[in-house]
């Protein structure tokens, strides 16, 4: 008689297996996997605890233990993710947005709220999945918003997703952010980026998930992980409107750098915002 296998069964065991083969996060990840395969939410599990698993689930559900084993992350394997309330597709070709990601568009949309305009004109540099500017366009219908990736792929992926969330006034474009925005002949009132900011030398400090699965060049910038501010902040004067606001994620130790760097090209106003650790992971700065 073969075994039988119940959602609280399955769980327990996929979460001392995860534990054992030093899965990060093993409990949210076994149930994140175990709900797709169920098409439940979480919560769901826990309520209905004693149902059984028939084949076909069992089958998807051990694939899906064996790829996060190698710790692929549960976001590829899913082929989708949670940002900010809203559903994402992502694939390999793209950098997974964190929660940090989150923040940076909560204080861009709060500040937003707090103008008398909301018209605003927005441009989210190295959208990736279009996670920041589609968030943006979202919460905010009066923004006006434009997204660009060097990636082509990246801005195909992104303009899916602004069309799975039906988000309509966003203008993707495919360029080199270091050197073809110019030809873009506009200047924004909010300049957003979660850029490339890992310095090579810690290469081997990163997790295996990451370092085996995500796109090097939405992770590494140089020795010092600084290329990209260096080569973009000396243009973001041509960029801004008049007291225009620049937005970004850094890396936990770059505050001091970025900070002469943006004092050098004429910011006034520069802040950094901690994240929930407590760390400096994002600035702020006005023109």
């Amino acid at each position: 008689m073969s075994e039988i296998w119940t959602i609280k069964k399955v769980l327990n065991w996929t979460i001392e297996y995860f534990k054992s083969q030093s899965v990060p996060e093993p409990r949210l990840s076994a149930e994140l996997l175990l709900s797709h395969v169920l098409s439940c939410c979480r919560l769901d599990l826990y309520l209905n605890f004693n149902q059984m698993l028939n084949s076909k689930e069992l089958a998807q559900f051990r694939e899906y233990i064996k790829r996060r084993s190698r710790y692929e992350p549960v976001q590829y394997i899913l082929g989708e993710y949670d940002f900010i309330g809203l559903k994402f597709k992502i694939t390999p070709q793209v950098f997974i947005p964190r929660h940090e990601t989150e923040l940076l568009v909560e204080n861009v949309l709060q500040e937003i709220k707090n103008r008398e305009d909301r018209e605003v004109e927005i441009l989210d540099v190295g959208t990736g999945s279009g996670n920041i500017a589609i968030s943006l366009a979202h919460f905010c219908p009066e923004c006006r918003v434009t997204a660009v990736d060097i990636s082509e792929s990246s801005i195909e992926l992104a303009r899916e997703n602004a069309e799975r969330l039906n988000v309509k006034q966003i203008e993707f474009k495919a360029l080199d952010a270091r050197k073809e925005l110019i030809t873009l002949q506009k200047k924004f009132d909010f300049i957003v980026s979660n850029p490339p900011y890992v310095a090579e030398k810690d290469r081997d400090q990163l997790h295996p998930q990451v370092s085996r699965y995500e796109p090097e060049r939405a992770l590494f910038a140089g020795p010092d992980g600084l290329d990209f501010f260096r080569e973009f902040i000396p243009n973001l004067p041509l960029l801004l409107k008049q007291e225009g606001v620049f937005y970004s994620e850094i890396g936990y130790n770059q505050r001091k750098k970025i900070q002469g760097l943006l004092s050098r090209h004429h910011f006034k106003q520069i802040e950094f915002i901690q994240d929930y650790q407590k760390i400096d992971r994002i600035v702020r700065a006005q023109l």
